[in-house]
């Protein structure tokens, strides 16, 4: 990972928009991982990966769904990552999990 803030910042590090959960053997999430990294790197937005499985509460609330993207600690979207979708989030416009348009 880099250290010129292209990469995944600090666990715990104020610069991480992005957090990406995994597990170790999970092949959606090095999928997912690749794409955060492209979008992290376009936007210049910090991420962190954490592994659900070594945080008792993280495995709790998301170990049935990983990947799991959350955009400044909220849940964004989980085992695919819609980069488009990721990109607005991180311009600060309106997402919600639902494509479109609705309430």
């Amino acid at each position: 990972m880099d250290d010129d803030g292209a990469g995944p910042a600090e666990l715990g590090g104020g610069s991480a928009r992005i957090t990406l959960l995994t597990r170790e053997g999970c092949h959606l999430c090095d999928t997912a991982r690749a794409a955060i990294m492209r979008v992290a790197e376009q936007e210049r937005a910090g991420w962190r990966e954490l592994d659900v499985d070594a945080d008792p509460r993280l495995a709790d609330e998301y170990g049935d769904r990983v990947p799991v993207i959350l955009v400044d600690g909220r849940e964004h979207g989980y085992w695919r990552v819609e980069e488009d979708r990721l990109r607005r989030a991180l311009a600060g416009r309106r997402w919600s999990l639902r494509s479109g348009g609705g309430r």
